[in-house]
């Protein structure tokens, strides 16, 4: 049964696995993952808090003029790097959950 001793080491548990949560969320905060697709002709750079930090499209896609061809190019690059955020995330989380 639980009792005040209980409680209260769980809240400290609890506190522990938030602190170390926000550690882990500082962490992916300062790692970037990068993506790209044609050829490298787009790449994206993102943290691992998904946030977008750059994106780099090459001149020749540029002069080709066609635009349907770098939307697409930009949607999948982008889904790409989310992907591997998402990753890079679990791999973090799982550090602390112990896999």
């Amino acid at each position: 049964m639980f009792n005040e001793k209980n409680l209260g080491s769980i809240f400290k548990e609890a506190q522990l696995l938030q602190s170390k949560v926000a550690d882990i969320q500082n962490e992916l905060a300062q790692k970037t993952v990068e993506a790209s697709v044609g050829g490298g002709m787009v790449k994206v750079t993102a943290n691992g808090l998904n946030q977008i930090l750059s994106i780099k499209v090459d001149e020749e896609l540029v002069s080709m003029q066609d635009k349907e061809v770098l939307e697409d190019l930009i949607v999948g690059v982008i889904n790409d790097v989310h992907s591997k955020v998402k990753e890079l995330s679990q791999t973090e989380m799982s550090k602390l959950t112990g896999g």
